[in-house]
């Protein structure tokens, strides 16, 4: 996620305070990251630098044409900022934000394979012990972390994985022996 997109969230969440329409604002949020995330069009012409800024603008306005304007003038200023690619991640920001305003917040935790129930408790006593808040969990799954978890809270990372284990390890050997050789 990146902190500019964290920056407008932030930066929406505070207007939709102000006028008292967060929950409208969460639910056009919602809707903008699915449907970026189900339209490879709407993506392309998000993230294109040869299409008009007059064009995405219109595009923003057309496809989310039932959005608070709060929204609209997020669309007005991302495109005059040329950061139109950051939308998604705005939208999603603004979830997790909401989410924590209200008191929930959402964990992701990374696993090389499903996690079952057990597994399940376990992460969110983590979680509880780390942020004392409850939480729900998201959970990706890849492989490449061959082992254990990465937990992410927030801006809370936790990384007990055995590809991380691994890079440590392999840090120890290579300092040690470079050390030797002093």
């Amino acid at each position: 996620m990146s902190r500019a997109a964290v920056r407008y969230a932030k930066a929406i969440l505070d207007l939709a305070k102000e006028h008292n329409n967060t929950d409208a604002i969460f639910a056009d949020m919602q809707q903008i990251k699915s449907t970026v995330a189900q339209s490879k069009e709407l993506n392309d012409l998000l993230n294109s630098p040869l299409i008009k800024s007059e064009v995405k603008k219109a595009s923003l306005k057309a496809v989310f044409a039932n959005s608070n304007e709060t929204v609209k003038s997020l669309f007005d200023t991302l495109v005059t900022n040329k950061r139109t690619h950051v939308l998604p991640n705005v939208a999603e920001s603004f979830i997790a934000l909401y989410k924590q305003d209200k008191g929930s917040q959402v964990a992701k935790v990374t696993t090389a394979v499903p996690l079952d129930a057990n597994l399940e408790a376990l992460v969110l006593a983590k979680v509880k012990e780390l942020t004392g808040k409850e939480a729900t969990l998201e959970n990706i799954i890849d492989d490449s972390i061959i082992g254990g978890f990465v937990l992410r809270v927030g801006d809370l990372q936790y990384n007990a994985s055995i590809a991380n284990q691994l890079a440590n390890l392999k840090r120890t050997f290579e300092d040690n022996s470079y050390k030797s050789q002093l």
